[in-house]
């Protein structure tokens, strides 16, 4: 376990009600815990985000998440990390990276993309309209197999220890194929750290930060998306008829 994931309270959580099991996702309470968790995470993202040189009061807001786990000592700590990637690609050593690692396969998804781009500036060069059928069918085929590959090593372990990649979940949910970027949302990146480490999960919490949409606001906080992360999470958590069995199920 990666030690500078974790964060400790700066906050005094000794008079805290600490929930007895983990809150749904998907529903609307917020628990204290997590509440000042996401505050203190705020502010962090607030120092970190200089580095970035993006400013999320005039540029796009993204989603951020944070989960209460506790170790086996008992401590109470918290886990924090962005839905999707950060703004220019920034990096940030404290935050709960990716499920997928983009080295696998001799980083297939990187070589897949160039070859995508490399289509394209073909197709603006030519002229010839069947050969821009030709090559727009190619890049088509391409990037439903890239797609299909970077799903297969979308791994997720659930509360039994089991895996199955994106497209075996999605196979067996209402949805039949996963929608792009999924397993990149905030809440399963956590919950997997959180399951294969061990750590107690505890409460839950995702929140918009920065400059708001037609469906976010700054600072409010949001439950897990349904078309992407419901399959997901559900599959993680083995139901919602378990969600009070995960936090015994990892002492």
């Amino acid at each position: 376990m990666d030690k500078q994931l974790i964060f400790n309270f700066k906050t005094d959580i000794s008079e805290i009600n600490v929930p007895v099991k983990l809150n749904n996702p998907f529903g609307e309470h917020v628990p204290e815990i997590s509440r000042i968790a996401a505050k203190e995470f705020q502010k962090f993202i607030a120092l970190e985000s200089q580095k970035w040189k993006y400013d999320f009061r005039v540029q796009k807001g993204k989603m951020f998440g944070v989960l209460v786990v506790q170790e086996k000592d008992h401590a109470y700590h918290y886990l924090g990390t962005a839905s999707g990637k950060l703004p220019g690609d920034a990096k940030c050593n404290k935050f709960v990276p990716s499920i997928f690692d983009d080295s696998v396969g001799d980083f297939f998804i990187n070589k897949g993309m160039t070859e995508l781009t490399e289509i394209g500036s073909q197709i603006k060069k030519t002229n010839n309209p069947a050969e821009i059928i030709f090559l727009k069918e190619k890049r088509k085929k391409k990037s439903i197999a890239l797609q299909q590959r970077l799903f297969e090593n979308y791994r997720f372990v659930n509360l039994s220890g089991k895996e199955k990649n994106l497209l075996e979940i999605f196979k067996d949910s209402s949805n039949g194929t996963p929608p792009s970027a999924a397993g990149e949302c905030a809440a399963p990146k956590l919950l997997q750290y959180a399951i294969k480490h061990q750590l107690k999960p505890i409460a839950l919490t995702e929140f918009w930060w920065g400059n708001p949409t037609k469906e976010k606001e700054h600072n409010v906080f949001y439950p897990a998306c349904k078309n992407k992360c419901r399959p997901i999470l559900e599959y993680m958590l083995e139901d919602t008829a378990l969600f009070i069995r995960c936090i015994d199920s990892l002492r």
